[in-house]
């Protein structure tokens, strides 16, 4: 089947496709994020501590992260739409599970099920499209738009959740991936063709992935506790040694495997590395404002959990009309330009947020987000496109679990990063204010009065802190692209790639 001819039917079969992958995508996404609000209702129900049912968050991400490099190279090696049906087919299987829980440890397995199913569609749908646009201009605009699901969902999860949790139980939450993903997986085999596979000279790199594993579950792992911990605790200071000691392990073992799950001559690449440190900065910033914004608006805006849903809906339309518009640039503007431009924007829209406080409305709220979100978005395309056009077609699945690894770290560490700078602000706000206020009063009711306003003024002097620093990390992100290069030429399919691939 060929995907890439210039007939109406072709075309239109590439946007089937480019929705297809979306399905996936948001699904995946969606799923991490919508559990948060069931949990809970989780926790009453299986009879929970905080402490435990936080788990059931923390093993998704974890799991995720792990397999993530894992399915990217099996795709390389096997074809991208076998490992795309195989990760949606088992998410499914795995959501069903999860919505027939009847216990703590049967919701971790089940989730851990669904988390090594869902890290299987990043690396694969961003190949499977880089693949079938292959006009530089197109496949930007279908990779910026499909980008921006990934942020959209973190967006829908409390806007659907809360209804669903509400009306139907939180089971439903699992329920309802099952008809969305079979029509999906449909989808999937009828629009989706086979890509190109990679010749195996190796049996595949299982200590590569072990090791690596095992480094980033660590490192997650005390990005997603750490606040609890202690950054310096026992637990935290393990977590550090492992992270450290088997990434060594790790490149040793890719540097003398000639077919290693991660090809560290990305790395030698600038443009790579440049386009990687810049989504690092930008979904970071991204991830650790979501978090935080319906925190302030619940606290202390007095909204409800719907209502605060409400709020992120200019910004999930923003996000998919900012990615279309910045990849109808591709071509036409250099890279850079735009992408420093998108951080200028972002900046923008950020540093708005540190003018809130508890009479703020709600436009206070959704002018700040729509403006992140329209400069965020983008910028979406032109990263994706430029990390697509500097690896050969048959090392996309690997090259775009980097991208999606690097993206998935950095929003933990954007929650992480922020969520301690909040708490480390607000303590030492209250106690700035404390000692420079008096009151003339020794009336207990006024002196509660007092206090209360002083601990007030110093959490909001915290999220003030909070988004001044997310601005500095996105007009850094924005100017340092000043430096990244796009390579306008597609990479053309090797010889090897050539005799294997079924495109005709």
């Amino acid at each position: 089947m060929d995907n890439n001819n210039g007939n109406s039917k072709g075309s239109n079969l590439r946007w089937w496709i480019l929705l297809t992958v979306i399905i996936g995508t948001f699904l995946g996404r969606l799923d991490q994020t919508i559990v948060n609000l069931a949990l809970p209702k989780i926790m009453t129900d299986f009879g929970l501590t905080v402490t435990s049912v936080a788990w059931i968050a923390t093993i998704y991400i974890l799991a995720n992260a792990i397999f993530v490099p894992i399915w990217g190279k099996l795709g390389d090696q096997i074809g991208q739409k076998k490992v795309y049906m195989l990760g949606f087919s088992i998410f499914i299987f795995g959501s069903l599970l999860a919505g027939l829980a009847w216990d703590l440890n049967s919701m971790l397995f089940f989730r851990v099920i669904q988390a090594i199913a869902a890290s299987a569609d990043y690396p694969t749908a961003m190949a499977i499209l880089a693949l079938t646009f292959r006009d530089n201009r197109e496949r930007a605009q279908a990779l910026g738009i499909w980008s921006s699901s990934f942020a959209a969902a973190a967006v829908f999860g409390p806007l659907m959740g809360g209804p669903l949790i509400d009306n139907f139980g939180w089971r439903s939450i699992f329920y309802i991936n099952v008809p969305i993903g079979i029509i999906g997986m449909l989808m999937a085999a009828t629009f989706i063709a086979e890509t190109p596979k990679k010749v195996r000279h190796e049996s595949f790199d299982w200590w590569g992935a072990i090791t690596l594993g095992i480094s980033l579950s660590s490192l997650v792992l005390v990005l997603d506790q750490g606040l609890t911990w202690g950054w310096m605790s026992a637990s935290s200071l393990a977590c550090y040694f492992f992270f450290v000691a088997f990434l060594a392990i790790f490149v040793k073992i890719e540097y003398h495997h000639k077919d290693a799950i991660v090809d560290l001559n990305f790395f030698k690449n600038p443009v790579f590395d440049n386009v990687l440190a810049n989504s690092f900065l930008v979904f970071m910033v991204l991830m650790g404002s979501i978090f935080l914004i319906p925190l302030f608006a619940e606290t202390y805006l007095g909204f409800t959990a719907t209502q605060t849903g409400l709020l992120f809906i200019p910004m999930a339309a923003a996000l998919p009309l900012s990615a279309a518009i910045g990849g109808s640039l591709t071509g036409k503007i250099q890279a850079r330009w735009v992408l420093i431009v998108s951080g200028l924007i972002a900046t923008v829209g950020l540093f708005m947020f540190s003018w809130l406080d508890p009479r703020s409305t709600a436009w206070a709220i959704i002018i700040p987000l729509t403006i992140m979100a329209f400069g965020m978005g983008l910028g979406m395309p032109h990263r994706t496109n430029i990390i697509a056009s500097a690896v050969r077609p048959e090392e996309m699945g690997s090259a775009s679990s980097v991208l999606a690894l690097v993206r998935n770290i950095a929003g933990a560490f954007g929650v992480a990063i922020f969520g301690t700078i909040l708490q480390d602000a607000e303590i030492s706000n209250i106690l700035n204010i404390s000692h420079t206020s008096f009151i003339h009063s020794q009336n207990s009711h006024v002196m509660a009065q007092y206090i209360g306003l002083i601990i007030l003024k110093g959490q909001i002097m915290a999220y003030d802190r909070v988004y001044v620093v997310a601005a500095i990390a996105s007009l850094l992100a924005g100017l340092t692209a000043y430096w990244i290069v796009e390579k306008n030429d597609v990479q053309p399919l090797s010889e090897e790639a050539k005799a294997m691939a079924e495109i005709g």
